[in-house]
């Protein structure tokens, strides 16, 4: 069965708008577990604008399954994940001025320190995953540069303009997906995957990890976290209502 984690950045950026204590996303965390989550993902990134060093070292000590740390490619953050030692480090493309990540990591123009880092890790007993578009080239320079895993940017597909946009996107996905388990990669998928157009992917296979974030804590709002993430992972198991999806 596919595993669906989740990401609490966005518990954070409500926090820090008024720079109190609460919502905690160490909070949101222990509920998402409680709901079925099978793992939890935050983002740290290097201007803290929303998970801080302090919510990460608390994560590492309550989370029961498994804490995703995305981050990027640099040495200060090398160091926290040495320190806090999480279950995966995900590497991101990380820039100042954008909302939210934009699109996958460009491994090609990176071999070099990113084979360094991995290393690093891999000594600590860190597994590596990198963050990268449905490209044949970038798949294969995760590869090359030591990556356990890869997670396949959605945001393209989950952005597309029409149904036979999305469906090239869709193709394209599924191919990566092949390309990278082909190679002995673990896949998992992300970004922009919400209710309405993750089932697709249920057809697949290869995929271990939809990581969910946004879409998640949106319908928290409304409904409530538990069963935001309880409904999410009915859909990614291929459950609607509690029944089995038709193929």
């Amino acid at each position: 069965m596919p595993k669906l984690s989740v990401n609490v950045d966005h518990v954070a950026t409500l926090r820090q708008t008024r720079g109190g204590k609460q919502p905690d996303p160490v909070a949101a965390a222990i509920i998402a577990e409680l709901a079925g989550a099978d793992g939890i993902i935050v983002h740290l990134r290097e201007d803290r604008r929303h998970i801080q060093d302090r919510d990460l070292e608390l994560l590492r000590q309550v989370v029961k399954t498994r804490v995703n740390l995305e981050m990027a490619n640099t040495e200060g953050i090398i160091q926290m994940a040495l320190k806090v030692k999480p279950d995966l480090v995900t590497f991101v493309p990380e820039r100042r001025q954008e909302l939210t990540t934009e699109g996958g990591l460009d491994v090609q123009s990176h071999r070099t320190s990113l084979q360094k880092n991995i290393q690093k890790l891999k000594k600590a007993g860190i597994p590596s995953s990198l963050f990268i578009d449905a490209d044949p080239l970038q798949v294969k320079a995760s590869k090359q540069v030591g990556a356990d895993c890869v997670e396949i940017h959605t945001g393209k597909y989950a952005d597309a303009p029409d149904g036979q946009a999305r469906r090239k996107e869709f193709l394209r996905i599924a191919q990566a997906i092949r390309q990278a388990r082909r190679l002995g990669l673990r896949v998992n998928i992300g970004h922009g995957l919400d209710y309405q157009n993750v089932s697709p992917f249920t057809t697949l296979s290869g995929i271990e990890d939809y990581s969910i974030g946004h879409s998640i804590i949106s319908r928290a709002v409304l409904v409530g976290l538990e069963r935001a993430v309880r409904e999410m992972k009915q859909l990614i198991q291929g459950f609607h209502c509690g029944e089995r999806q038709e193929r």
